[in-house]
């Protein structure tokens, strides 16, 4: 038995043999074969075996959890910190407990197995692992250790074996079950973390070949997606309704300085958010209070931070996003915050905050066809997937790069884990 695991940023899914080898991916929540990457600790309370510290939830009842108030913490974005000097700290998760970053993985890849060994009546030993091109752009040593991070990870929970495959390579197996000639095709896989391109000789001939080295004409990528999106959102839209790039008095004959904005950075970060509510973190805060000549945004900062809201403000940047994604103006309630507080945000304020993020994505894209060793009139396919591929703009921006391609849109959530699968059943069969 063997199993496929799209571990993702911001969802996840698993695949196991089915009837005849064919790989089937597992239902992990009612109706769904992926699930959010999150996971959920609850603050004082207790597993059947006694232990407190693993008192969690996963998926959308870790978010239900938080959107419901209950006291705990939630993570997200977890695989964001692989490769990353976070990995070994611990972080408080309630009630003055505290668990490891690593240890945060590595109790969601134990949940993806249990839901796979329900499903199939069996143990798994074996996984083949969805990786981005780079956990790290521009440092092969600490994009090294997030591999290694991840499969020791995998490990941990019991599987013995474990080989990985880049996603938009996966992705590329995915594409190539529908197609009936030799096709180059560009995979543009983008998703909550990273944006990832790969130029791919994929058809019908090449289906069952194991190795396909020699088919990989090239691969590139860069850490930038939807999770920096929603930040950029919340940084231009929302955060400014709590003194993001505001002023504070004049000082004599000093001008008014810009007030501190590492705070609201943080706040705009999934895994720095909880640094902010940290005693120390709060007094520096509070007297903050005369670096700001409209005491309304101090007082409305300091809400949100001694309300614990920072995750809150990231979900409807990112509401915000997906809204003006599917057309017209998104209206962002601030009212947890703030009550009453509400903003606007048009396409063309949202394309304004994350302009440099899509031109720099379109330039990774055009620079994995240079590598290939083609023109972009050369590509045959242009095949999209994952969640950030949703966002109009930014799809457009790259099909205008290769315009005498065909496009092709896979399942945006579930591509790259049916080509994983498709990879382990030739692998491990």
């Amino acid at each position: 038995m063997y199993c496929a695991i799209d571990f993702g940023t911001s969802n996840s899914a698993i695949g196991v043999p089915g009837p005849g080898q064919e790989m089937l991916l597992v239902e992990l929540e009612p109706g769904y074969r992926t699930m959010p990457t999150a996971v959920f600790y609850f603050a004082g309370a207790a597993t059947a075996g006694g232990s407190s510290a693993t008192a969690r939830s996963f998926g959308r009842a870790a978010i239900g959890a938080y959107v419901d108030g209950i006291e705990g913490r939630l993570m997200r974005s977890m695989k964001s910190i692989l490769g990353s000097s976070l990995l070994d700290q611990t972080t408080d998760v309630g009630a003055g407990r505290a668990v490891r970053y690593r240890d945060v993985v590595a109790g969601y890849l134990q949940h993806l197995r249990r839901c796979a060994e329900a499903h199939a009546g069996a143990p798994i030993r074996r996984a083949m692992l969805g990786r981005p091109v780079f956990f790290v752009d521009d440092d092969p040593a600490r994009d090294a250790q997030a591999q290694a991070a991840l499969e020791a990870a995998a490990r941990q929970v019991g599987f013995d074996e474990v080989h990985f495959l880049y996603e938009p390579i996966a992705a590329a197996l995915d594409f190539e079950r529908s197609v009936d000639a030799e096709t180059l095709v560009l995979v543009a896989d983008i998703g909550g973390g990273t944006s990832d391109f790969s130029v791919v000789r994929v058809g019908p001939k090449r289906r069952e070949q194991l190795e396909r080295k020699g088919d990989i004409l090239a691969n590139h990528g860069v850490h930038l997606a939807g999770t920096d999106f929603d930040r950029r959102i919340e940084l231009g839209a929302i955060l400014p309704e709590f003194g993001l790039g505001s002023y504070g008095p004049p000082r004599g004959a000093n001008p008014p300085r810009e007030v501190p904005s590492r705070v609201y950075f943080d706040l705009a970060t999934w895994h720095l958010i909880n640094t902010v509510y940290t005693p120390q973190r709060v007094a520096e805060l509070r007297a903050m209070n005369h670096f700001y000549a409209n005491p309304v945004h101090h007082d409305r900062l300091l809400g949100v931070v001694l309300g614990q809201l920072g995750h809150d403000l990231v979900a409807r940047a990112e509401a915000a996003k997906i809204d003006v994604a599917q057309g017209g103006d998104a209206q962002i309630d601030l009212g947890l915050a703030a009550p009453g507080l509400n903003v606007s945000l048009s396409e063309r304020q949202a394309l304004r905050a994350i302009q440099a993020e899509i031109d720099a994505i379109v330039v990774a894209a055009r620079h994995a066809v240079a590598l290939a060793g083609l023109r972009a009139d050369q590509v045959d396919a242009l095949y999209f997937t994952g969640g950030s591929t949703g966002l109009r703009p930014l799809a457009e921006a790259i099909a205008a790069q290769f315009a005498a391609a065909r496009i092709v849109r896979g399942d945006r959530f579930a591509s790259v884990a049916t080509g994983l699968g498709v990879y382990a059943r030739r692998w491990f069969s």
